[in-house]
């Protein structure tokens, strides 16, 4: 397995609002994506997506993304054809709000991971898409996070893991208050997380998932894209 980051360059067409970016962004992307069809059933389909993307760079401290200026958005993967595709096609790709005037890919040298810590809030949906911890205890946040991993790892890769082992020695919560996403026309609340990888085989084979898939939940829409630290 291999993580390809691919940095897109993107000129704003009007000003954008920082909450109107998650919304904008994924359209960017499923629109590239529904311009052929094996991609348009790939994103239709309601397995997990082989990618996950940030928001723009640099940020505005205003929350106001500028007209005709440039920013630069990641996406990381994990499927070749993907890659191939998307680097095909997206770096000239165009909708309402945003034009691309070019890309440039790497492959994540994959090496033993220290810590994940996030660009965008980590979503864990719930009964009416409230707060986590509205419903749920620590502990259980904390299996939800592993088993999501666990699945994405088997789903992709198509192996089996020992599953009795310790994923990381600490996570530590960024916010105060929960992080506002907005989707849908509702907002999603989220975390802002940081996890020191535990130092065994299974702990770092996940960590390296991670940073092309995302943690949890609407990793598509954005969400849980993590940066990383080597040991």
């Amino acid at each position: 397995m291999k993580v390809y980051e691919y940095k897109v360059k993107i000129k704003l067409k009007n000003d954008l609002q920082y909450y109107e970016l998650p919304d904008k962004l994924s359209y960017f992307i499923d629109s590239t994506l529904g311009e052929n069809e094996e991609f348009l059933k790939y994103h239709g389909n309601s397995h997990y997506k082989g990618y996950v993307h940030d928001f723009l760079y640099p940020i505005e401290s205003n929350g106001i993304y500028q007209k005709n200026k440039i920013y630069t958005m990641r996406i990381r993967m994990i499927e070749e054809k993907l890659v191939q595709y998307l680097m095909g096609k997206l770096a000239f790709h165009e909708t309402n709000e945003f034009i691309a005037i070019g890309g440039e890919i790497k492959i994540i040298p994959k090496r033993n991971i220290q810590q994940l810590y996030s660009i965008t809030p980590v979503i864990l949906k719930g009964p009416g898409q409230g707060y986590w911890r509205d419903w749920m205890t620590l502990e259980q946040f904390e299996k939800r996070l592993k088993d999501n991993l666990i699945k994405k790892y088997k789903f992709f890769t198509g192996n089996e893991l020992d599953e009795i082992f310790s994923l990381y020695n600490l996570i530590e919560f960024k916010n105060k208050v929960p992080v506002k996403v907005p989707y849908k026309n509702i907002r999603l609340l989220g975390d802002k997380v940081i996890l020191e990888i535990a130092d065994n085989k299974q702990a770092q084979e996940l960590a390296y998932l991670a940073l092309g898939v995302g943690l949890l939940e609407n990793n598509s829409r954005g969400c849980g894209f993590v940066n990383f630290k080597y040991m």
